[in-house]
């Protein structure tokens, strides 16, 4: 089977499970009498910014319940993981397919790394279930800041260092190491834990272009969001009022960001990356200690 055939597959692959999950989506909603209208524009809003942001290598949760809690869309807590996972599946869904589209990346490295994220995930959901979260949230993020430090103290010291442009993917023993690091990172994200940060930091580390990890990083996502995606659609934990919007605003987001990424060079991608793992990694220590403050409370 040729590589052109295998990348037919995937996109094949990426656009069935689009139309599955809308018409998923279409049969509850009309089953259960759903007004679709209900808070559109709102969602459509909430859609553009946080996938626009997402494509950008942010991450969607942060972001959408912070605008779930100004727009009061998504008042009762429990409801915010199955709103946002059916809310954003779709648009994580042509990320992926955009983006495999669009960047030419190395297949073994694609399917590698995104089977080894998909199995991470799904051995994660047993495996972490009694871990600390607060402590691998702290310690997530305190390697995440390290990390960013260290691309700022490699470029200032080596300006001239470009990242590899002709590079399209992993071997030999950074393949195994990207196999086994897509491996925890699958593991950690069945905590609610992000995989777009960790892993542009780990392919700019290993000298290549960021660029090639988004199609890595999102078809991981996409796959492990589809996952349970019927299952929450279906739960009745759906706050279905402003989905639709976000559905259709994340999907313009995402065409936005991919035409302003297409634009970047690598230097301006790597201040993008440093950027990221830090507002990421920033993050996950003041969730650590939010929840930590919490419980004492």
């Amino acid at each position: 089977m040729t590589e052109e055939m295998i990348l037919h597959l995937i996109q094949a692959l990426l656009v069935g499970l689009i139309v599955w999950i809308a018409w998923t989506i279409l049969s509850y909603t009309k089953k259960h009498r759903v007004n679709l209208g209900e808070r559109f524009w709102t969602g459509f809003g909430i859609g553009f910014i946080t996938d626009l942001l997402d494509t950008l290598g942010i991450g969607t949760f942060a972001t959408t319940t912070t605008l779930f809690k100004a727009t009061k869309l998504v008042q009762d807590d429990r409801k915010i993981p199955a709103t946002m996972t059916t809310a954003h599946i779709i648009p994580v869904l042509v990320e992926a397919l955009l983006f495999i589209t669009i960047v030419e990346v190395d297949l073994l490295t694609l399917v590698a790394m995104a089977t080894a994220a998909f199995t991470g995930a799904f051995v994660g959901a047993r495996v972490t279930q009694h871990w600390n979260t607060q402590k691998v949230q702290r310690i997530l993020g305190i390697l995440l800041v390290i990390a960013a430090f260290f691309m700022v103290y490699r470029m200032l010291t080596n300006p001239g260092a470009d990242l590899t442009t002709d590079v399209r993917g992993l071997s030999g023993w950074k393949l195994v190491l990207g196999i086994v690091f897509d491996f925890i990172v699958g593991m950690l994200m069945s905590m609610g834990l992000g995989n777009y940060a960790p892993e542009l930091i780990f392919f700019s580390l290993m000298g290549i272009s960021p660029a090639i990890a988004l199609p890595v990083m999102m078809l991981n996502a996409a796959m492990i969001m589809t996952a349970g995606a019927k299952q929450f659609i279906e739960s009745g934990r759906v706050n279905w009022p402003g989905v639709p919007g976000i559905i259709l605003g994340g999907v313009c987001g995402v065409l936005t960001a991919a035409k302003f990424l297409s634009s970047l060079d690598v230097n301006n991608l790597k201040i993008l990356v440093v950027f990221i793992a830090s507002y990421t990694g920033l993050s996950l220590l003041r969730s650590s200690f939010v929840s930590r403050m919490k419980e004492k409370k």
